[in-house]
């Protein structure tokens, strides 16, 4: 009996491998896929810029000036924030809310990833009325200072081509985050969606070799129909969906290698993330104490750096 209708996913011409350098870009999915990397040990940076929903605000704080003065503001209680970063980059001061924009800009660059996921949540946009900067952040001030915009089909081409050719030498994974805008409304929400699809397909056709597209978005919407695989709210993805998306991405897009090392890796992410009663404890001290040594022979087995 046929109880799902299975999203067909392309492989990957040449799968990621144990040794690839990752980054994760864009929505809060893109913390959803790259965490879980992170913490099986391989090699991923996440969201080095805090999330970020549309092509526009990515391309902001991968080409505009850190030093530039008009690109933050201090608030009414003295804190200093930039307007395109998220929140945990504020700071008390301009210079370290600079630092900090900085410190992230050149994390990226240096890490100079081989693998680029970027996960994309919607075409709108939110710009100042004074100065018509596009933001990655609205800080709570009053919505009076934005205007709402939404990307055209040739704008979230151009721009996300101008990604592209920033990081020529990456693959680069698209997605669409399964988040629902609902607040924008249901109609919009898909016209959005339809629009960022329709880019990277364009991009896709252009470059074969460099663009390829991972279905989260489908797999959510056709193989994860109920409710039961959505949040509280109805607009997420629960985590269970999120487990299973990662489970799709890792049976077509990663190695044998590497998916052999993420099934021995398992146990040893769980027993690191255990929290017991007492950290004290004699016997939860064995139990650290076990688990890191087989933690070491796991890397040793790999050939990889703790």
């Amino acid at each position: 009996m046929k109880l799902i209708t299975p999203v067909e996913i392309t492989p990957l011409e040449q799968p990621i491998g144990i040794r690839n350098h990752m980054a994760f870009i864009g929505s809060c999915f893109a913390d959803n896929i790259g965490m879980r990397m992170r913490q099986s040990g391989l090699a991923a940076l996440v969201n080095p810029f805090g999330v970020l929903f549309n092509p526009q605000s990515i391309l902001q704080v991968l080409t505009q000036d850190p030093t530039c003065r008009h690109l933050y503001f201090e608030d009414e209680d003295h804190r200093w924030h930039c307007w395109l970063l998220d929140s945990q980059f504020s700071a008390t001061s301009f210079e370290a809310c600079k630092s900090a924009f900085l410190s992230a800009r050149g994390k990226l660059f240096s890490w100079n990833p081989d693998v680029l996921i970027i996960t994309l949540g919607t075409n709108r946009y939110y710009e100042r009325v004074d100065t018509k900067l596009i933001v990655g952040n609205c800080h709570k001030q009053p919505m009076s200072e934005f205007v709402e915009k939404d990307m055209t089909l040739a704008q979230c081409v151009a721009t996300l081509e101008t990604i592209c050719q920033l990081f020529s030498r990456a693959r680069i994974i698209f997605t669409v985050s399964p988040y629902r805008y609902a607040k924008y409304g249901m109609h919009e929400n898909q016209l959005s969606k339809a629009t960022l699809l329709l880019a990277i397909h364009e991009l896709q056709q252009k470059y074969p070799k460099q663009v390829s597209y991972f279905p989260a978005y489908e797999i959510q919407l056709d193989e994860l129909r109920d409710y039961r695989f959505y949040a509280p709210e109805m607009l997420h993805p629960s985590q269970q969906a999120i487990d299973y998306i990662w489970e799709r991405f890792a049976e077509r897009y990663l190695d044998d290698i590497t998916r052999r090392y993420l099934y021995d890796y398992e146990p040893i992410r769980k027993a690191l993330a255990h929290r017991p009663e007492d950290p004290q404890s004699p016997a939860y001290l064995r139990f650290r104490e076990q688990t890191q040594r087989q933690l070491g022979e796991l890397m040793a087995k790999y050939n990889l750096e703790l």
